[in-house]
C-alpha cells in the first residue's frame, strides 16, 4: 500500500522519522495555505493508496486528557467567514458558497470513513491564529461545537477530499484552547503517543492491505 504521512513540522513526527523508509513523508510548514499548496503539489506527482495527517492540536474539553490521540471526523475552516454584531457567520450562512458543495457536506469538510483505528472521533476546527482571546474562543465554541483545534487539519481534508483519496488526520492533545502557559502543556507526552499511534495506524493499513 502506498501510504503518504503529512505533517506541519518534523517535531511533530520525529519518533516516525526512523521508520520513514515505511511511507513517503511530506512536511508542509505550518498552516492551512502551507499545508494546501504542499500536498496539491505532492499529490499531482504520485498516488497515494492513504493519506495520514499527523500533528497536535488544542483542546476545548476536558473529557480528552492532554497527551490522548484522537482522529478527526469532520473539519471547518473556522475563522473563514464573518463576525458581525457579536455573531459568527460562515461563507454558507451568508450565501457566498453552497453548503454540499464538492468537497463539502453540510457544510463541513467529513471524512466519510467509519474506521477510526479504535480512537475517539472529534470534531474540529482550523484557524489561521491560535489566539487567547476567550471573545474569540466563546464564538467558536457556539458556532461549531468543537472538540479541538489546529492550523491544517481542515486543508489537509479539503485536498483529500477533493482528490477523491482515503484519509485520515491524527492529533494528539498538548494543550488547552487559551492557555498560553507553555509549562502547563504536555508536548513529549502528546509526541510519544502521536507517534506510537501513527506507527499502529500504519501496522494496521499495511497488513490489511497484504
Amino acid at each position: 500500500m502506498e501510504i503518504l504521512v503529512v505533517a506541519a513540522t518534523e517535531t511533530e513526527i520525529f519518533p516516525y522519522l526512523k521508520h520513514s523508509a515505511r511511507t513517503d513523508i511530506l512536511i508542509t510548514g505550518v498552516g492551512s495555505p502551507a499545508c494546501m499548496y504542499a500536498l496539491t503539489k505532492n499529490l499531482q506527482i504520485k498516488k497515494y493508496d492513504f493519506v495520514l495527517q499527523a500533528g497536535i492540536a488544542g483542546t476545548f474539553r476536558n473529557k480528552y486528557a492532554l497527551g490522548e490521540t484522537v482522529a478527526v471526523k469532520q473539519e471547518v475552516f473556522a475563522d473563514l467567514g464573518i463576525s458581525e454584531s457579536g455573531s459568527l457567520y460562515s461563507l454558507f450562512d451568508k450565501g457566498y458558497a453552497d453548503s454540499n458543495i464538492m468537497p463539502y457536506t453540510n457544510k463541513s469538510l467529513l471524512n466519510p470513513s467509519d474506521n477510526y483505528f479504535a480512537l475517539p472521533a472529534v470534531n474540529a476546527i482550523t484557524v489561521n491564529m491560535i489566539s487567547d482571546n476567550a471573545t474569540q474562543t466563546g464564538m467558536f465554541i457556539n458556532k461549531y461545537n468543537p472538540d479541538i483545534e489546529s492550523m491544517e487539519g481542515a486543508a489537509f481534508h479539503y485536498v483529500c477530499i477533493s482528490e477523491g483519496i482515503r484519509f485520515m488526520q491524527l492529533r494528539s492533545i498538548s494543550n488547552f484552547v487559551g492557555d498560553r502557559v507553555k509549562s502547563n502543556w504536555k508536548m513529549k507526552e502528546s509526541i510519544q503517543s502521536l507517534n506510537e499511534n501513527l506507527t499502529r495506524v500504519i501496522d494496521d493499513l499495511q497488513n490489511k492491505s497484504l
